[in-house]
């Protein structure tokens, strides 16, 4: 143990994961587990939220979402089932413009197929008629194919343009096209937690999040964006009961990173979320080639804050050990809010630079500036 780790719960260290999620008697599972459920019925359930069990379907969020990074941009494929209703996002960063390109069709829960777990090639996939998001995973041997289309109307949010000093974020709507395909190789060990949040003891957010090398094409708008060596992607697989009234801060990168002289591959994650607690239950984690090193809780401040966002803005994360230190020096937001009666989603997508380190358990920092920051900070009310 390095001398940092005195700062890592005894709980987030990893230990075998059992058959399923939710045991025979509808119980479900909490910790941090070293690999994938074989199960994952979170319908089976016992009364993990205040209403009656028939009702789980539509108290359940359910995705599997992609961040690939390019050397030109990052795309965001997202597959997700509310029980209301399902979501095939696709999101676009362009680095060079600073431009997010967002196209966002919701459709039919029942027409949202979303793997019953990561293994044997298990697929999600949501699909429309302008276009469709797809998954196939096999994490048993580490690897995922992803690929996607999306056609038509486009939100295009430019943030910060440093020729005309924007006063205030533009978006508009326009006719874009995008078409990927990826396959995804495994770079480090998962993240496989399973948090118990409030308002009930068996209320979870589950999330299995992992580092890949990626490999394929992405073509925007007729333009051809090939994988090199510095591509990676993170997926996330994400389920759970959120209470009616819930807020979380993420923030991630991923790419190759400078260290000890040498260009390695490196990514982390930093959640914060309605945890019952921070510190034996959180999913902050820092990936290096092969292997992670756990991070502690962290809390996020922003100058200003999403919505009122205009060219411009700065997300602090800092843990009280300083293992984290970072500023997000965010230069494009995709706002994606929802009032629609029972839903309400205020929901901002956040692209930039990094500036500051992270340290492992031994206390080796790793200086990240300059790296490709992308993070979300999401409320609901359901």
């Amino acid at each position: 143990m390095g001398e940092y780790s005195k700062y890592i719960s005894e709980t987030r260290r990893a230990v075998p994961a059992p058959k399923g999620l939710v045991d025979e008697n509808g119980k479900v599972v909490f910790g941090t587990f070293e690999n994938e459920f074989e199960t994952m019925e979170l319908l089976r359930a016992k009364r993990p939220t205040k209403a009656p069990d028939f009702l789980n379907k539509f108290k359940l969020t359910l995705w599997e979402a992609t961040e690939v990074h390019l050397k030109n941009g990052v795309l965001l494929a997202v597959v997700c089932d509310m029980g209301i209703f399902g979501k095939q996002l696709n999101m676009f960063y362009d680095k060079r413009t600073k431009k997010v390109y967002c196209w966002d069709t919701q459709i039919k829960s029942k027409d949202t197929i979303i793997a019953p777990n990561l293994l044997n090639g298990a697929i999600a996939e949501a699909k429309s008629d302008l276009g469709f998001v797809k998954y196939v995973n096999n994490f048993q041997d580490g690897r995922a194919d992803l690929s996607g289309k999306h056609i038509g109307k486009c939100l295009i949010t430019a943030g910060r343009d440093d020729k005309t000093a924007a006063k205030a974020i533009k978006e508009n709507y326009g006719e874009a096209t995008i078409e990927y395909d990826f396959k995804l190789t495994r770079l480090s060990k998962p993240c496989v937690v399973s948090i118990p949040f409030p308002y009930s003891d068996n209320r979870t957010l589950y999330s299995q999040k992992d580092f890949f090398k990626a490999e394929g094409r992405l073509v925007i708008n007729g333009e051809e964006m090939l994988t090199d060596e510095d591509s990676t992607a993170i997926i996330d697989d994400h389920r759970g009961y959120y209470p009616r009234r819930a807020h979380y801060d993420w923030v991630t990168t991923m790419g190759k990173c400078d260290i000890d002289g040498e260009k390695k591959y490196l990514a982390f994650n930093l959640t914060r979320n309605q945890s019952i607690d921070q510190d034996k239950y959180n999913e902050n984690i820092l990936w290096l080639e092969g292997k992670t090193s756990l991070l502690p809780p962290v809390k996020f401040t922003r100058t200003p804050e999403s919505k009122d966002f205009k060219n411009y803005s700065e997300w602090i994360v800092k843990d009280e050990y300083d293992m984290v230190n970072l500023k997000f020096r965010v230069y494009g937001v995709n706002p994606m809010i929802m009032h629609a009666g029972i839903v309400n989603i205020d929901y901002y997508v956040a692209f930039g630079e990094l500036e500051g380190y992270l340290r492992d358990e031994d206390g080796k920092k790793y200086v990240l500036d300059g790296m490709m920051g992308m993070g979300e900070d999401k409320t609901l009310l359901l």
